[in-house]
């Protein structure tokens, strides 16, 4: 199943709210630290639900872009919001629907692993003007251990990369790492010891680790 069928069913069913209360924990967090101005124009890569773009609108950006892989994610995007800033497109990542130096600052949270990341990020060094930024977050990546078997779970090819690889990947896209740190998680709720093993986790300490240690993994691209 390629990754546009795998979240077009995902969005049919309704998922794509899941995925948005799921990511919010430590989206939020990344989202509060962009330096967003107003009139800016942001695009949201792998928008998924919309709300990443829902909630930097109320930042005052005077336009978001959502590009997502999937037709029902799109769809479903644009019916949660009236707002006629903020346009949902069906995209390629690697070829994306922009002009050079066109756009002030990117985000994109659980996506870009989908897709060839050295391409991505050379497309983003393209659309982004000079000072523009790239905030990255991803909960898929090496050192995070309890993500690994997310890849057989989804079912849809992912590449994943430590916290190095993710530098140098930017590094080679030319683009200059500002920042890069990881978010916990602190809302989730981490029941106490005698409640495990849990569905998911054999021990309260692989999910402390999980939720409070590794969370989300960000990474702060800056155009030169």
């Amino acid at each position: 199943m390629s990754v546009r069928e795998k979240f077009d069913a995902w969005a049919a069913d309704g998922r794509d709210r899941g995925m948005e209360e799921r990511h919010w924990h430590t989206a939020k967090e990344a989202l509060s630290r962009m330096p967003v101005e107003d009139g800016d124009a942001v695009l949201d890569l792998g928008t998924g639900s919309g709300y990443a773009l829902r909630a930097l609108r109320e930042r005052s950006i005077g336009r978001g872009y959502g590009i997502d892989a999937s037709v029902e994610m799109v769809t479903n995007a644009a019916g949660y919001t009236e707002d006629s800033s903020i346009a949902f497109l069906r995209g390629d990542f690697e070829s994306l629907p922009f002009e050079s130096n066109s756009l002030d600052h990117a985000f994109s949270m659980e996506a870009i692993y989908y897709a060839d990341i050295d391409s991505v990020l050379t497309e983003l060094k393209r659309v982004l003007r000079p000072r523009g930024t790239f905030y990255c977050a991803v909960d898929f990546y090496e050192e995070n251990v309890h993500s690994h078997e997310w890849e057989a779970f989804i079912e849809v090819p992912m590449s994943r990369l430590s916290r190095d690889e993710y530098r140098q990947a930017f590094e080679r896209a030319g683009l200059h790492v500002a920042a890069q740190d990881n978010i916990p998680d602190r809302e989730v709720e981490i029941p106490p010891a005698e409640e495990f093993p849990t569905e998911s986790f054999d021990t309260r300490a692989a999910m402390v680790e999980r939720y409070r240690t590794y969370g989300t993994l960000l990474t702060v691209g800056v155009v030169p």
